[in-house]
């Protein structure tokens, strides 16, 4: 009876243990999955900060979410969407837009569903934010400045996975460039986890990605960067990676160029973390991301 007593004690022990590891992980999917609105969505900066010129945006995308962004008018006819990163705005690209501004191209940007000042709740990691690109582009085909034979596209961090998922589905987007993306989420998982909750990523990584995969109703396997960057040649995409990123797995970089078609380019930096690239090297950064945007879409040699 005693030996029986004891194995019941340590089977309840047990399933008390898997049930707190199971509610832990459902809860930290949920939390990485729900960025309500709320003043960590606020935008802290504004285009005017910058000297910028700019056009608030309005724009809803085809189920009805509504998007804020900002429109900023090109001068030689070329227009590059700036997309931000996880849980962050678009107020994170202005840095990015005035350099490019000032090397004469237009800009757009929004911020895509769950994040700033747009609608939604839910971060899908491409599922549904295709269809926010896909508005802010249609907008653009209708601007006098804009050339629709020479739109660009950059993003960072989960902007730059997203931008690489939305040039595959559209044809019209002719040079890509990645800062620091995640190659998938199953890549980075165990790199993000332990950045974002810092629990460890080789116990939760697995379990979060399935209790998530349930909330946005479909499995990540479909938002794969690596999965849709071959999609995108005979275009040109230019990846950067930092080798200390202790957001996403460094490796990323490295994966999606193996998983990309030719023309594609690596600047990897082993010092570097999460998009440094244009605070740790400016004006390198300037003449190889401008210079790239001014081969493919201007035509210059």
């Amino acid at each position: 009876m005693k030996k029986r007593g004891c194995l019941a004690g340590i089977s309840a022990v047990l399933l008390i243990l898997i049930g707190g590891f199971l509610w832990v992980a459902r809860s930290e999917a949920h939390d990485f999955i729900y960025n309500p609105p709320g003043p960590d969505r606020a935008l802290e900066e504004w285009p005017e900060d910058y000297g910028l010129a700019y056009k608030t945006l309005a724009l809803v995308a085809v189920d009805d979410m509504p998007l804020a962004g900002w429109h900023m008018p090109s001068q030689n006819g070329a227009t590059i969407i700036l997309q931000h990163g996880y849980e962050s705005n678009r107020d994170e690209m202005l840095d990015e837009a005035a350099l490019l501004i000032a090397n004469g191209y237009g800009v757009a940007m929004i911020d895509v569903r769950a994040h700033g000042e747009s609608g939604g709740e839910m971060i899908s990691f491409g599922g549904h934010e295709m269809k926010d690109l896909d508005a802010l582009y249609n907008y653009l085909l209708l601007q006098p400045d804009v050339d629709p034979n020479k739109i660009g596209i950059l993003g960072n961090s989960m902007g730059g996975s997203l931008v690489i998922q939305y040039a595959a589905q559209n044809p019209n987007i002719n040079a890509v460039v990645a800062v620091s993306a995640f190659s998938s989420i199953d890549d980075t998982v165990q790199t993000s986890v332990e950045h974002f909750t810092n629990l460890p990523g080789w116990l939760f990584g697995r379990p979060m990605i399935w209790f998530a995969e349930q909330e946005v109703g479909f499995s990540v396997d479909t938002v794969a960067a690596t999965g849709k960057i071959g999609q995108i040649s005979p275009r040109p995409v230019f990846l950067l990676q930092g080798g200390e990123d202790v957001v996403v797995d460094p490796a990323s970089g490295r994966r999606l160029y193996e998983a990309a078609n030719e023309p594609v380019d690596l600047w990897y930096d082993e010092g570097l973390a999460h998009v440094e690239f244009i605070s740790a090297y400016p004006i390198e950064f300037e003449e190889r991301v401008v210079g790239f945007f001014d081969t493919h879409l201007l035509g210059a040699e």
